[in-house]
């Protein structure tokens, strides 16, 4: 793997980074600025819309860069946003830098996604996505720990010069590490990139992933107390579990990019099956403390083992013009963020228990599993059915050479 995937997994760690940490350090934002712990949640809010919002527009306006020059220009981006959250005086302007900072989100990702798969050999394109979605699995396990900690010893604005200081290594790396013939501009445009977001097959491959990934959140969201109430853990023991589902995911991530190269399909359905199972399991598996622990990086790994193959796939399905569509996909993750949260929440608001939002997960992950298959019988239906152990596929305008014997290593 070339070492430019380094630069895009530095980059996905500043991002996953800043994300998530604003959920450690709402009590102390709160107490600095006079504000109460839910109107802090609002910063959290602010982040995700910034995601939805920049993610296809920032895609689309960068259409004649190069993507080198997108992936260095969106990471500017994103350090002008931690660093004016970092000075931010107030709530307004604090909300308005933490929008700012989740506007090259999506497109870093999405763009990312298509210079990656670009930089490897087409039996090797869901590993290079893989690799670098491990930046965003790791920062769950290492950079959100590590900047809150700082953040509560140091005070949180330090947290944001720190995550700015990691995105200036990124801009750093992805400018000596990435060829600048390896990403050109693309040909179609701006016209070019819209038409894939009328196909169906593309947005089948979006509803997947809405309905993929909300089957996570809805669980995911109300972790802590199904590991308090239902399990009987201490509060001072979830930042350890929750670091067991970042080793979960990072395991999930890197076993799906290689289960995808060799089946694409295959990885897709095995990793939405995996999570009905994981999540209908969960009211029973949260009944001891081992069982809840062991439940929880399943539940990592199910859920991110269908990372790559859902990026991939939507790749696939906008082949001439694959970033707006590859953003989009990542604005797809955080609306799954958001409406499993919400679904999970009413759950919980019915009365259904302590573990109803993971149960309501499984269906969630019911209805993806139905949403991919509804798009595999259309494929079929076309005759464009992908066959499931062919890793010469076309992605990115790559147009697959005959397969030659793997070389021993």
């Amino acid at each position: 793997m070339p070492l430019a995937l380094l630069a895009l997994a530095v980059g996905a760690f500043g991002i996953g980074t800043t994300e998530f940490v604003m959920m450690g350090l709402l009590p102390d934002v709160a107490d600095d600025l006079g504000i109460s712990i839910p109107t802090a949640g609002h910063l959290v809010s602010a982040y995700a819309l910034g995601v939805v919002v920049g993610a296809p527009l920032l895609a689309a306006a960068t259409t004649r860069m190069s993507r080198r020059a997108v992936l260095i220009t969106l990471m500017a981006l994103f350090v002008a946003g931690n660093a004016l959250s970092a000075v931010a005086p107030g709530e307004l302007s604090l909300l308005a830098a933490r929008f700012v900072s989740g506007l090259p989100h999506g497109a870093f990702f999405g763009v990312g996604a298509v210079v990656a798969t670009g930089l490897v050999a087409p039996e090797r394109k869901a590993r290079s996505v893989s690799l670098m979605f491990l930046g965003l699995t790791v920062a769950n396990i290492v950079g959100v720990p590590a900047a809150t900690a700082v953040g509560q010893q140091l005070g949180w604005r330090a947290t944001f010069l720190g995550v700015s200081v990691i995105g200036v290594a990124a801009i750093a790396a992805l400018a000596a590490l990435i060829p600048r013939d390896s990403a050109p501009a693309p040909a179609t445009g701006l016209r070019g990139e819209l038409a894939a977001l009328r196909s169906l097959p593309v947005w089948l491959a979006l509803g997947t992933t809405v309905a993929g990934f909300g089957a996570l959140f809805a669980a995911y969201s109300y972790i802590t107390p199904m590991l308090t109430d239902a399990a009987g853990f201490a509060e001072t023991s979830v930042t350890l579990l929750l670091a067991l589902f970042g080793v979960g995911a990072t395991a999930g991530n890197l076993l799906g990019g290689r289960l995808a190269d060799h089946s694409l399909r295959g990885t897709l359905f095995g990793g939405l099956a995996s999570l009905v199972v994981v999540l209908a399991l969960f009211p029973l598996l949260m009944r001891t403390p081992v069982t809840a622990a062991v439940s929880v990086a399943l539940l990592g790994m199910a859920a991110f083992a269908t990372g790559s193959p859902l990026q991939l796939m939507v790749m696939e399905k906008a082949a001439a013009a694959p970033s707006l569509a590859s953003s989009a996909n990542q604005a797809a993750f955080n609306l799954a963020n958001a409406g499993g949260a919400w679904i999970g929440g009413l759950a919980l608001a019915a009365g259904l228990g302590t573990t109803s939002p993971a149960t309501a997960g499984a269906a969630l992950a019911v209805l993806g599993v139905g949403v991919a298959a509804t798009a595999y019988a259309i494929d079929r239906r076309n005759g464009n059915a992908t066959p499931a152990s062919a890793p010469e596929r076309l992605v990115a305008g790559h147009v697959p050479e005959p397969t030659k014997p793997a070389a021993h290593r």
